[in-house]
């Protein structure tokens, strides 16, 4: 079983030439985050993950959780673990000073966010969801809420969670049924909800649940929703905590991975009712839960990343330690690591490039929120806000989906011991599976994408990011070296195929959606393969410009080009057929009767 080690040197070059940490830092607000500080924060989140929730990951899930009349029993460990967690300040990162946090970059925090998930996947559950709800207050509670809430969400003191989905309501929230009756200054809620990440835990002392519900006489469908806070305990005037609420966790889910998150089913108002307050407007509960879903997407985007990354750390340690099969070159040579072998190395070179043009699309998504919300001048935000809107779907499937693909190659490189739970390789795939599911499947992503991000605005940010894909490419395929004109080539071919499926799909949704849609989750691979190529592009050639004036790491460099490289040879050339499957996939999926399956 190997410990998680932060990649710390690579996260810096994603942080710093890719995502351009400097202009960050020049942004109103945050302007501390110098580089010597970022680097203090990434070596004190590095080893906060690697010895204090890292150790937690297998044995929280051989262990898992424990229900009993309501009542959830984290595995051992956790509590003091968390506690740990709190104390150090971790889950205020990103927030305002003013509320107990330390108001740094999403940038940055995207960086430790991604340690947490790699080191423990279930156990970064809780302050991703908290992280949601804290800022789903900050833009739409009143002041009273704020003061009520923040204090004790940002240190971590007291847990948050989204609660939408319902027995008979997954992904569509207009069949919910929960309800919110009015009664004085605040309403009582009634119903159900399944799903709910850390939705009862021994963690904390209070979890602020936010809870969408229907008023009386509230519209039909979505348009009728409106959003609660409804608080695990109610809290008083003065700060302290109350009566407990009328919210009760009916069960646990035993769930494929992430054993050592509770994924609770919760029962509002088989009493009294559960005493909620208004967050926002009245029928405005679907935009205000929507700040925190697009929180909570880009966040489990990074999850995908994160168990990839993991998933490589544990399949090296093992090819480099594994002795079997001889040097196909020196068949009477002793064995060898199978680390020596090309099909080995293939793979982990798959799995190396992957998580590096991941963590660098991550990141720069990463920077541009910080652009849209800090940026002085409102074009520039308005700009950033865009290139955020469009790459979230993209970031959150295909990181996701290839966070699938990484951790099973890690199983595949250990071969059979991969299969078996105590080599601890299949964690990472059961672990990741989920990332493809929740907060919205990879389909609804890919609708997303192809429906409000493309045909509604006409392809023009669309376009937009093409056109930047493809000057590049055309910069690097006439560069003075091998490797960046091959990347660069390749890169053209991946924006050719990007903007031939884009054109189809803007001349076709008019007439045939279904058409359009049948294509979707193609595309959007098509994007992340792309979009991940365009970042390991421009990782190359920053690594070429440091090599040819001899600054930095130059083993460092001359790897990342390999890596780039690789990437471009390997991920890049199937950018056309994921385009023929976009245009291509209603004529073998429309055409079909349901009898026909």
């Amino acid at each position: 079983m190997t410990t998680y080690t932060a990649p710390i040197k690579d996260m810096q070059f994603a942080l710093r030439e890719l995502a351009g940490l400097a202009d960050i830092a020049r942004l109103p607000g945050y302007e501390e985050a110098t580089g010597d500080l970022v680097d203090s924060v990434l070596d004190g989140a590095a080893k906060f993950a690697g010895e204090v929730w890292g150790p937690l990951n297998a044995s929280g899930d051989a262990e898992g959780l424990k229900w009993h009349d309501g009542e959830v029993t984290t595995p051992s460990g956790f509590i003091d673990a968390y506690r740990q967690f709190v104390e150090s300040g971790w889950n205020g990162l990103r927030f305002p000073a003013e509320f107990g946090g330390q108001g740094l970059p999403k940038l940055v925090d995207t960086a430790v966010m991604e340690m947490w998930n790699a080191s423990n996947m279930a156990f970064s559950m809780a302050p991703l969801l908290t992280q949601g709800a804290i800022e789903a207050v900050l833009l739409r509670g009143s002041d009273a809420q704020k003061q009520t809430y923040l204090h004790k969400m940002v240190s971590g003191e007291w847990t948050g969670t989204m609660n939408l989905t319902e027995p008979q309501a997954g992904s569509d929230l207009g069949l919910l049924r929960a309800k919110a009756v009015p009664e004085g200054d605040h309403y009582r809620i009634y119903g159900q909800k399944i799903f709910i990440s850390f939705g009862e835990h021994d963690l904390t002392d209070n979890i602020v649940h936010l809870v969408l519900a229907r008023t009386p006489g509230a519209p039909e469908g979505v348009k009728g929703i409106s959003l609660f806070v409804v608080p695990k305990f109610v809290v008083n005037d003065d700060g302290t905590l109350g009566e407990r609420n009328d919210v009760r966790c009916a069960s646990i889910e035993h769930k494929l991975g992430i054993h050592a998150s509770p994924t609770a089913v919760l029962a509002f108002g088989d009493g009294p009712g559960a005493i909620g307050y208004l967050l926002g407007e009245e029928n405005r509960g679907l935009e205000t839960m929507f700040i925190m879903m697009n929180e909570a997407r880009f966040g489990v985007g990074v999850q995908g990343l994160a168990v990839a990354d993991r998933a490589y750390q544990h399949a090296l340690a093992y090819a480099k330690d594994r002795v079997q099969g001889k040097d196909a070159t020196a068949p009477k040579a002793p064995s060898v690591p199978i680390i020596r072998h090309p099909d080995v190395r293939r793979m982990l070179m798959s799995m190396k490039s992957r998580v590096e043009a991941m963590r660098a699309l991550a990141y720069v998504v990463a920077a541009m929120i910080d652009q849209a919300h800090r940026h002085p001048d409102a074009g520039e935000r308005a700009q950033a806000q865009t290139g955020v809107d469009l790459l979230i779907p993209i970031l959150k499937g295909w990181c996701t989906e290839t966070g699938i693909e990484v951790a099973s190659t890690g199983i595949q490189i250990h071969g059979g011991n991969g299969f078996i739970e105590e080599t601890g390789a299949a964690q990472h795939l059961r672990d990741a599976r989920i990332t493809a599911i929740y907060e919205g499947t990879t389909g609804i992503q890919a609708n997303d994408l192809v429906g409000r991000k493309l045909l509604r605005e006409g392809g023009r940010s669309m376009h937009a990011l093409i056109a930047q894909i493809d000057a590049l490419g055309e910069t690097l395929a006439g560069a003075g070296t091998p490797d960046l004109r091959a990347i660069g080539a390749r890169l053209r071919e991946g924006s050719q195929a990007m903007s031939d499926a884009v054109d189809w799909i803007l001349a076709t949704g008019a007439s045939d959606l279904n058409a359009v849609l049948s294509g979707a989750v193609p595309f959007l691979h098509l994007c992340g393969v792309v979009c991940g190529g365009w970042q390991m592009a421009r990782a190359a050639s920053v690594a070429q410009r440091k090599l040819e004036a001899g600054h930095g790491d130059r083993a460092f460099y001359k790897a990342k080009i390999a890596t780039a490289r690789f990437y471009a040879d390997q991920d890049l050339t199937r950018a056309r057929g994921l385009a023929d499957a976009t245009i291509h996939a209603a004529a073998s999926t429309m055409a079909l009767a349901e009898d026909d399956f």
